[in-house]
């Protein structure tokens, strides 16, 4: 079950780039140009996990720091209630922005306390639970 949620993370991180075609506001644009860059760097783990590309422990540990970096401006990137017809945010994100940012500092937290502990291709897979769970408790209550 938990093989599949990454699967569906990783399908679902995958499509976020074919959605900004069209999208006309600047701060929906800014916020999914945000997500992209975090999809990026779980990517790259991803591929390693899936034997897709090579281990590099550096890497993945680099790319655990560059999503706690990330993560420290998503509630930036959301304080402008501003919507667009691309856009997956729901107003819920707004209503319960104190929430949000919680859940964003959750991610920031959990990636900069996992970088630098991946040293064998076996850890990847715990990180990688860890960063899909709070990725998925955002994107369960607050997206599409």
């Amino acid at each position: 079950m938990q093989t599949y949620k990454i699967a569906i993370a990783l399908i679902a991180i995958g499509t976020t780039a074919l959605a900004h075609g069209g999208v006309k506001n600047k701060d929906v644009l800014a916020r999914m140009e945000g997500m992209t860059a975090l999809a990026d760097q779980v990517k790259v783990i991803g591929r390693m996990m899936k034997g897709e590309a090579a281990f590099d422990a550096a890497a993945a540990n680099a790319a655990l720091q560059a999503i706690s970096d990330e993560a420290e401006s998503i509630p930036a990137l959301f304080e402008t209630e501003a919507q667009d017809p691309k856009s997956e945010t729901l107003p819920l994100v707004w209503e319960e922005f104190d929430d949000f940012e919680q859940q964003a500092l959750g991610l920031e937290r959990s990636t900069a306390e996992l970088s630098g502990s991946i040293s064998a291709p076996a850890d990847l897979r715990p990180a990688m639970k860890a960063v899909s769970a709070a990725c998925s408790g955002c994107h369960e209550v607050y997206r599409e």
